[in-house]
C-alpha cells in the first residue's frame, strides 16, 4: 500500500495571478483543497517539498495529509500543473476524503516472471496497451502498483483485466468490458522477414509476367 504522505501548508488570503506569481518567486506553490461538502481552502506549499514527494513516483495515488497550522486534512492529489518551459509545479489541487471513503485512482502496472513466458523467451515482445489501471478502492488501501504475472503467455496471447487478481477491496473502475492490458507480439525481425518474403514473391511474379 502507498505510504501516507504529510505536506505542510499555509493558508493564503489572496487569489489571482499576481498573488500566485509572488508566491512562486518565494519558492511556494499555490494550491487548493476542495470537496467534502466544505468550502474550498486556498493554501500554498513549499515547492521543494512538493517536488520531493512527486519524485516518489506514487504521489498521485497516495493519501496526503495537508498540515495547516497543526490541523491535518486527509486529501487525495487530483492535479498538479507544471510550467510549460521550466517544468516546475505552479499549482496543485487536493480532494478532501474521509478515511472510509471510496476513491478512484490510476495505479501503474508492473509485469513479473517474464522469464517464465514462452512467448517472451522465444523473442516475443510485450506490447503494453495500458500502463495504468483505473481502480476504485478504500482511501486507506490504495496499492502502489498492480503486479501482473506473465507466466505461460505465448506469442499472440492477450492479458485482459479478467486475468488479473486485484487486491481485496480493489475493483476496476471500468466494468462494462474485459479490456486488454497487454499482448505478446512476434518479434519485429520475424515480422520483417515474413513481410520481405511476401514482397519478394510479388516482385518475382511481376518479373515473370514481364518475361
Amino acid at each position: 500500500m502507498s505510504d501516507q504522505l504529510v505536506l505542510s501548508a499555509e493558508t493564503r488570503e489572496r487569489g489571482g495571478k499576481g498573488a500566485s506569481r509572488e508566491l512562486r518567486r518565494e519558492g511556494r506553490v499555490p494550491a487548493v483543497v476542495y470537496g467534502g461538502k466544505e468550502e474550498p481552502l486556498m493554501i500554498h506549499v513549499e515547492e521543494k517539498l512538493l517536488m520531493k514527494q512527486l519524485m516518489t513516483g506514487h504521489f498521485m495515488n497516495s493519501v496526503v495529509m495537508i498540515d495547516v497550522g497543526g490541523k491535518q486534512i486527509r486529501t487525495l492529489p487530483k492535479d498538479v500543473a507544471f510550467h510549460p518551459v521550466k517544468d516546475r509545479p505552479i499549482h496543485a489541487d487536493f480532494l478532501r476524503i474521509s478515511k472510509d471513503s471510496k476513491v478512484q485512482v490510476a495505479v501503474p502496472v508492473v509485469f513479473i516472471n517474464e522469464e517464465a513466458s514462452p512467448g517472451l523467451k522465444r523473442g516475443g515482445v510485450l506490447n503494453v496497451v495500458r500502463h495504468e489501471l483505473e481502480l476504485v478502492c478504500d482511501a486507506d488501501k490504495m496499492p502502489d502498483d498492480i503486479q501482473i504475472d506473465v507466466t505461460g503467455y505465448d506469442v499472440g496471447d492477450s492479458i485482459h483485466i479478467s486475468n488479473v487478481t486485484l487486491p481485496k477491496g480493489v475493483e476496476s473502475a471500468i466494468t462494462d468490458r474485459d479490456f486488454t492490458i497487454a499482448t505478446i507480439v512476434a518479434p519485429s525481425a520475424m515480422k520483417s522477414s515474413e513481410g520481405d518474403t511476401t514482397v519478394d514473391s510479388g516482385e518475382d511474379a511481376a518479373e515473370g509476367g514481364e518475361a
